[in-house]
């Protein structure tokens, strides 16, 4: 999804997370002013022309519903004579920064979406990386955005302290439930100087790296979207702020491209179960546009094969889409 964004980073947010340092997230730590908006819009305006009317203005990074109410005021209200250039505004908030007042605000300002950065939807989760709100605070905030006629997005982390791969399941059966338009999909990336990192360096807590988190992503993404919920982003954006600051967890520069190739591996696999293939050469037809995810990362899944007993060849094929997999023997 096209977006502007502006980043206001880490304002307005009553809870430090105990793997929050959104200046090294973001790879920015000033406050945009008024004048930043306009003038980072206007040269957007000039760069995108006729596909300004499919991006969206996407005020990120920080709590924008819990910064100080005249600064969230005088944001908004530089973007006034650019609205009509844009699709809309997405902002990201906390579950618990929103209510009826706020939404009348954005609703009267046109933002669009609406984004709750959820993290998990288990309490003792949520309680465990000081995120300050509960389960049932996602449930109502999500509930009272759809009925104003916003767009929801939900954003999960992964991996989380105290968290796992079962509890990680829930989260995304229970957003289903709650049936946002989009999703976004955090692998936890422990950066230094946070409540994670402590927590790391004392052995208390061991996140999953970047493999590990793309296996349990390759389930989440295909089960967000045979609920027609789009996943609009896997993994934190590569940042050498980012790069420089991590100590641990799931961090790869492609990472959504490692869960891609995990779920056509997966598939692969269903598929030799099912016509009880165990070895030998096989000829691996997929879309023509996914080879290359097919294939994975220098060759991941051909080698995972390989050591299986199978001589794979993959064939790019014009009428497969949709990840489908046919295997035939060769």
């Amino acid at each position: 999804m096209a977006n502007v964004a502006i980043f206001v980073p880490h304002n307005g947010c009553p809870h430090k997370c105990s793997f929050c340092d959104q200046r090294h997230i973001t790879g920015q730590s000033s406050q945009p002013t008024a004048n930043d908006v306009k003038s980072t819009l206007k040269t957007a305006l000039s760069s995108l022309k006729e596909k300004s009317k499919e991006t969206e203005i996407a005020f990120f990074g920080g709590s924008f519903t819990a910064i100080d109410k005249n600064y969230m005021l005088e944001l908004l209200e530089s973007t006034k004579e650019y609205i009509g250039s844009f699709k809309g505004i997405r902002i990201s908030t906390r579950p618990d920064a929103i209510n009826s007042e706020i939404l009348d605000i954005l609703k009267s300002y046109k933002v669009t979406s609406i984004e709750l950065g959820a993290q998990s939807m288990v309490d003792s989760v949520l309680s465990a990386n000081e995120r300050g709100h509960s389960a049932n605070d996602i449930k109502k905030a999500s509930h009272l955005i759809k009925s104003y006629g916003f767009s929801l997005g939900l954003q999960m982390m992964t991996g989380l302290y105290q968290s796992n791969d079962d509890l990680d399941l829930y989260t995304a059966n229970e957003f289903i439930k709650l049936n946002p338009d989009t999703v976004r999909i955090y692998p936890t990336v422990v950066l230094d100087n946070t409540t994670l990192a402590s927590l790391f360096k004392s052995g208390k807590y061991s996140p999953p790296d970047a493999e590990t988190a793309s296996k349990l992503c390759a389930k989440l993404i295909p089960m967000f979207e045979n609920a027609n919920i789009k996943v609009i982003r896997v993994g934190l954006h590569d940042t050498e702020s980012l790069k420089s600051n991590m100590i641990g967890g799931a961090f790869h520069p492609a990472f959504r491209e490692l869960c891609e190739a995990q779920i056509y591996y997966n598939k692969i696999l269903t598929v030799l179960n099912a016509q009880n293939i165990n070895n030998g050469e096989i000829n691996i037809l997929v879309p023509k546009a996914d080879l290359s995810k097919a294939i994975g990362q220098k060759g991941y899944n051909r080698q995972k094969l390989l050591t299986m007993g199978f001589t794979p060849s993959f064939i790019p094929n014009d009428t497969l889409a949709n990840r489908q997999v046919l295997i035939k023997k060769g």
